[in-house]
């Protein structure tokens, strides 16, 4: 993927730090059920020719579901999100004003029990 002319070594620079991305490399291998379902309906640019990437690492973040050209994350919350924490406040705050990214929140009760309704709230956030 990347050249090495002569005396010069060229290395893969990530842009987050590289045990974020190996973390993500695990959390990809590990979608929870809603995650998948998700997944789903979400990968091959199915949603408007969306492009999604699932478990991206953005800064020192992973988040669920990322649209770079949309500038749209998803996040899909289990049971240990059932009350969102100074954590998921700081995070989002973090994504939409240092990256310039919206942030869609759905429980894992939404994804498993309403999909078509999750998938229109992202379409809808997509064509804004």
């Amino acid at each position: 993927m990347y050249h090495t002319h002569m005396n010069y070594s060229c290395k893969r620079r990530w842009r987050t730090a590289a045990a974020t991305q190996e973390r993500a490399k695990l959390l990809r291998r590990e979608l929870t059920p809603a995650e998948q379902r998700l997944w789903h309906r979400l990968r091959r640019r199915q949603l408007n020719g969306a492009y999604f990437r699932r478990q991206q690492a953005i800064g020192p973040f992973i988040v669920d579901f990322c649209c770079v050209q949309a500038r749209l994350v998803i996040e899909v919350d289990g049971h240990t999100h059932a009350a969102p924490g100074e954590y998921d406040a700081e995070r989002t705050r973090w994504l939409s004003r240092q990256r310039g990214y919206r942030v869609l929140r759905f429980t894992n009760t939404a994804v498993e029990h309403n999909l078509d309704a999750v998938v229109a709230s992202i379409l809808a956030a997509l064509t804004a």
